[in-house]
């Protein structure tokens, strides 16, 4: 992304959003969105999926993703990506990336885990490099 003013908005958006939307593709072709949390590096987006989630098959099927974050009331303050994702083998589990677990800490809680049980809950990493980017 080039450095420009909106892209220090959507920088900030990308640190400190807690959920995205991201949309795999089955096999008979029907998109699916689903709600996830990420963590942004500057490079690549990480994602932490329970395993046997169909987002997972449809992503070893077609690696070719979407990934977009909530827009304002009236439709505007748009981030979009388009990407590649790939199931990471020999990658930290969630434990194992404090930033990932600073961001989510609260999070995690909410909804009656703790880093350790979210972690093997939430065991299959995903990571999403992008390849487009659309945002207004």
């Amino acid at each position: 992304m080039p450095d420009t003013a909106i892209n220090t908005r959507v920088q900030k958006r990308l640190r400190e959003e807690e959920s995205a939307w991201i949309t795999t593709v089955r096999r008979d072709g029907q998109p699916q969105p689903v709600p996830v949390w990420f963590l942004w590096d500057g490079e690549s987006f990480l994602i932490y999926s329970p395993p046997d989630r169909q987002k997972l098959r449809n992503i070893s099927g077609n690696p070719r993703v979407a990934l977009n974050l909530n827009s304002s009331r009236y439709g505007a303050d748009v981030v979009r990506v388009e990407g590649e994702a790939e199931i990471l083998e020999d990658f930290p589990p969630a434990t194992g990336v404090p930033e990932y677990l600073e961001k989510y800490r609260e999070g995690i809680a909410r909804i009656g885990l703790d880093p350790e049980g979210f972690a093997r809950s939430y065991s299959v990493p995903v990571r999403v490099r992008p390849r487009r980017w659309q945002t207004w």
